[in-house]
C-alpha cells in the first residue's frame, strides 16, 4: 500500500516552536505549574484604535472577498510605510499581502524554485525557512553565523556558499531566534558579495524591524544597496510591531514580475487575506505609532533582566542581542553533566526536555534553529514570569553534576 504522505511533505519536520508551545499548554491543562517561554508573540494587546477599525469594518459590511493579494487601501498604506520608514519606493503593483509573513515567504519560494535550486539559509535560522524551501522543491543550504560574529553571516562565508544553483539568500534582521541585527556596514559587506553574483535573489524578513534597542539604527538591504532593489523581496507584517499575531497579515514589496508570480500562487491557494484583518492593518500602518516606544522600552528592560540572570547561571552564557524579543544562550558548560535522576545532558534537546520536566520551564532547543548547543527564550512575557523562569533555570543548572 502506498504512503498517504507526499514525498514533498516527508522532507519536512513539524514546527518545533509550535510543538513546544503546545506541550506547555498541555502540561498547564494537566495542572502543572509551567512557564512557557517558547511562543514568539508579544504579550501586549492589539492597540485599541486597530481593534476599533476592525469593528467598524464589520459594521460597514466589509466582509466580502478582496483581491487575492490585498485590497487597494492596504496596499496604499504599505507603500506609504515603506517610503516613510525605509526610504523604499514601491507602487501598489509591487506589493503582496498574505495571511501572515509565513505565506508571503512560502508564496515567493513556491513561485520561483525548481528542483535542485538552492536557498542559502544562515543559521541560527527561524525554524520554518529550511522546511518551506524543502516543501517548495528547493534545497536549503545552511551557513552558520558563529556566536563570535554576533550570530551574523560573514561575507566570506556567503561567498563560499554561492553556487550556480543558488536562487535565494534569506536574511532575517533582527533575527528569530538570536535577536541579532545587521548594521548598515554589515549589510553593505554582504551586498558587495551579492553584486558579484547577479543570479542570487535576496529575501529579507524584517518582521522585527521596530524592536531594536539602545542606539542601534535599523536598515534593510534594499535601502542600503539600492542596486539590489530589482532582486530583493522585502518582507514584513503587522504581527510583532502591532501585537497582531492572530490577525494574520504579512506583506512584502518587490519587483513586479516576482509579485505577479506570487499573486498567481495566492489566487489558487488562500484566495485573499481576511478582509477584516486587512482593514485593521490599514489603521495599524496609517494610525498613531507612538505606543511603540513604550513597548520597545519594556522589551529592552526584559532583555537586560534575562541576559543578566542567565549569565549568573552555572554553565550558561548569554550574549546581549540588538533586537527582537529572544535570547539564545549557550549551554556548552553543561554538556556531559547529569540530572539528579541520572540523565546526561548530551545536547540542547535533552536540556530543554529535562528543564521542562524538572522545573516546568518551556524553552526551544537550539537544534531546531540549526546551531547547538543553545536554546531560545522568548522574553515576550511579564517581568515576574521571566524572573521566576530564570530563577528556575539557575536552580536547574546548579543541580546538574
Amino acid at each position: 500500500m502506498s504512503s498517504l504522505q507526499s514525498s514533498a511533505l516527508a522532507r519536512v519536520k513539524p514546527s518545533a516552536t509550535i510543538a513546544v508551545t503546545a506541550q506547555a499548554r498541555k502540561l498547564k491543562a494537566e495542572g502543572r505549574d509551567v512557564i512557557g517561554l517558547g511562543a514568539g508573540e508579544p504579550d501586549f494587546d492589539t492597540p485599541n484604535n486597530v481593534k476599533q477599525a476592525a469593528i467598524d469594518a464589520i459594521n460597514r459590511g466589509e466582509t466580502k472577498y478582496t483581491d487575492a493579494d490585498g485590497m487597494p487601501e492596504l496596499k496604499a498604506a504599505i507603500v506609504a510605510k515603506f517610503k516613510r520608514e525605509n526610504g523604499l519606493d514601491y507602487t501598489a503593483a509591487q506589493i503582496h499581502v498574505a495571511p501572515g509573513g509565513k505565506p508571503v515567504i512560502f508564496n515567493a519560494l513556491v513561485a520561483t524554485l525548481n528542483p535542485g535550486d538552492e536557498v542559502i539559509v544562515p543559521a541560527p535560522y527561524w525554524v520554518s525557512y529550511p522546511d518551506m524551501v524543502l516543501l517548495a522543491g528547493g534545497e536549503p543550504v545552511t551557513v552558520v553565523g558563529e556566536e563570535k560574529d554576533g550570530f551574523k553571516l560573514r561575507p566570506e562565508v556567503l561567498e563560499a556558499a554561492i553556487t550556480p544553483k543558488s536562487k535565494w539568500l534569506i536574511l532575517n534582521s533582527p533575527s528569530n531566534p538570536t535577536g541579532a541585527a545587521y548594521t548598515r556596514a554589515e549589510l553593505e559587506a554582504l551586498a558587495e558579495v551579492l553584486r558579484r553574483h547577479p543570479h542570487v535573489w535576496v529575501l529579507t524578513d524584517d518582521m522585527y524591524e521596530h524592536l531594536v534597542y539602545g542606539d542601534f539604527e535599523y536598515t534593510t538591504i534594499a535601502q542600503v544597496a539600492p542596486d539590489l532593489y530589482d532582486r530583493t523581496l522585502t518582507v514584513n507584517g503587522v504581527s510583532k510591531a502591532y501585537a497582531m499575531t492572530g490577525w494574520r497579515i504579512g506583506y512584502a514589496g518587490g519587483p513586479k514580475p516576482l509579485i505577479d508570480l506570487m499573486r498567481k500562487v495566492a489566487s489558487q491557494t488562500t484566495s485573499n487575506p481576511t478582509s477584516i484583518s486587512q482593514w485593521a492593518a490599514v489603521e495599524a500602518l496609517n494610525g498613531p505609532q507612538n505606543f511603540m516606544a513604550e513597548r520597545r522600552d519594556a522589551f529592552e528592560k526584559r532583555r537586560d533582566l534575562v541576559v543578566s540572570m542567565l549569565n549568573q547561571a552555572t554553565g550558561i552564557t548569554c550574549a546581549t542581542p540588538e533586537g527582537a524579543f529572544y535570547v539564545y544562550p549557550s549551554i556548552a558548560g553543561l554538556i556531559g553533566k547529569k540530572t539528579d535522576a541520572g540523565v546526561t545532558i548530551d545536547g540542547d534537546g535533552t536540556f530543554a526536555t529535562e528543564l521542562l520536566n524538572a522545573e516546568g520551564v518551556a524553552v526551544v532547543q537550539g537544534e531546531a534553529f540549526g546551531l547547538s548547543p543553545y536554546f531560545r527564550i522568548s522574553y515576550a512575557t511579564s517581568d515576574a514570569a521571566l524572573e521566576e523562569a530564570c530563577s528556575r533555570i539557575q536552580r536547574f543548572a546548579a543541580s546538574l553534576r
